[in-house]
């Protein structure tokens, strides 16, 4: 696939991840995100919530997010390997930080929501991608030099 081509649909799944961000409130049950954008959530208590449904939506965006960022990947780099390791990263850190949300949820105290609010964001916001990318592409100007000295 030429470069451009490339580039037009980085740029849209950049777009469908920009989409995912402003549509967030009317695709996805998340009571938590009025109250941690109200001023003044450190004095507030934690709002009711359905636990399973807050899990299950924060398990689906994530995946929506890891797919299109996996995408990305994919269209940058065509290469298997770095496309199967970042989908192994990407299920491994939803592994750990999913479990951590899932004990935060169901043991939340009005007092110590904080961890919550940074794993849950961690979660819903495609951060990885924002290290892989220049990881994987350290790597490939790193083997490109190896290969041109020998």
């Amino acid at each position: 696939m030429k470069t451009r081509y490339r580039i037009i649909l980085i740029g849209i799944l950049v777009i469908v991840l920009a989409a995912i961000r402003f549509y967030e409130g009317s695709i996805f049950y998340d009571p938590l995100m009025r109250f941690f954008k109200s001023s003044d959530y450190l004095r507030d208590k934690i709002p009711e919530f359905k636990p399973g449904l807050l899990i299950l939506n924060t398990f689906f965006r994530y995946t929506l997010n890891s797919l299109i960022s996996v995408g990305i990947i994919a269209i940058a780099f065509v290469d298997r390997n770095i496309v199967k390791f970042s989908a192994v990263l990407f299920l491994l850190l939803f592994g750990i930080a999913g479990s951590v949300f899932s004990y935060l949820v169901f043991t939340i105290e009005n007092e110590h929501f904080l961890a919550l609010f940074y794993v849950r964001r961690f979660l819903i916001h495609p951060v990885f991608i924002l290290v892989l990318l220049p990881a994987f592409y350290y790597y490939r100007m790193h083997n490109r030099r190896i290969k041109n000295s020998n």
